[in-house]
């Protein structure tokens, strides 16, 4: 069986959708296949979401902003959206789920610590749902 992959989705993919791309590789490793992607992709990532994310452990410098291209969701498993509303393709039999998030643009440290903290929880949940299917 391939394995599962998962696309997460924010507009700009400098912030949450990458800090949950890290915080998934960081705890499935090779398992699932990861991807994200923006609706209006920012040209950097923002530093104060790789700064938090260094203080974890976890370095996600070497990430670029992607646009959202329907070839990425065609081919993943699980679409997670963060916010980018109406911007992301529907096809059937796919796995959609919405988190509603704090946009870490323009926040200070305190406040993107709190992101990540939260995207970390649901990203543990999701990845006992992927390996319980």
């Amino acid at each position: 069986m391939s394995k599962p992959s998962v696309l997460f989705v924010c507009v700009h993919n400098a912030g949450r959708s990458q800090m949950a791309a890290g915080w998934l590789r960081h705890l499935a490793g090779d398992t699932v296949e990861v991807r994200s992607a923006g609706s209006a992709p920012r040209d950097q990532i923002n530093p104060i979401a790789v700064e938090a994310m260094r203080e974890v452990g976890i370095d996600i410098t070497g990430a670029i902003p992607q646009r959202l291209e329907t070839e990425a969701v065609r081919e993943s498993d699980v679409i997670v959206t963060m916010g980018c509303g109406d911007a992301c393709p529907i096809f059937p039999g796919k796995r959609y789920e919405d988190w509603e998030l704090t946009d870490p643009a323009g926040q200070p440290i305190e406040v993107v610590r709190q992101v990540r903290d939260e995207i970390r929880g649901r990203v543990e949940k999701l990845v006992g749902e992927l390996q319980a299917a």
